[in-house]
């Protein structure tokens, strides 16, 4: 498939809700195999469309346990905490310290329009809060508990969403 172009924090693209989609189609799961193939060249754990975008509710996100994806997810629910580094494709190179949940239930479809239920803990509840963010046009410095800090080489990829 094809490699598409991460927008960077400053894009309106990034700073607008997303529409559901009522089905999925062939040309959403062309997309979505785009989007996981320019998420994977990125070393990135996760893309929302938005990123890339298009303004449509769909999430890739692997944290090295094989691709998961959602469209029109719904965190349903979420507990605990996580305080941690954060970074985003779409703000290369920068990190900050974000609190997020520990655990997080979530309901979406798969790429065939199926619904599915999956739960999540640390790094995978940290990406799918971070990814369905994107998808209500927020951005993660929003939460960021001090400075962004300059990152660069393997540590930017390990913390990269």
């Amino acid at each position: 498939m094809a490699l598409r172009q991460i927008r960077i924090m400053g894009d309106e693209k990034l700073e607008k809700v997303c529409r559901p989609l009522k089905q999925v189609t062939d040309r959403d799961r062309e997309l979505i195999q785009d989007m996981l193939d320019t998420m994977y060249d990125a070393n990135g754990v996760g893309l929302a469309a938005p990123q890339v975008g298009v303004l449509k509710r769909i999430v890739v996100i692997d944290i090295g346990e094989g691709p998961i994806v959602m469209v029109n997810p719904e965190i349903l629910e979420t507990s605990g905490s996580q305080t941690g580094q954060e970074g985003c494709l779409s703000l290369p190179g920068q990190a900050g310290i974000v609190t997020r949940p520990n655990y997080v239930k979530v309901r979406a479809l798969d790429e065939n329009g199926e619904p599915y239920e999956f739960e999540g803990t640390e790094l995978l509840a940290r990406a799918v809060c971070h990814e369905c963010d994107h998808l209500d046009g927020i951005m993660y410095v929003r939460y960021v508990e001090g400075e962004l800090m300059d990152v660069s080489g393997e540590e930017a990829e390990e913390i990269e969403e």
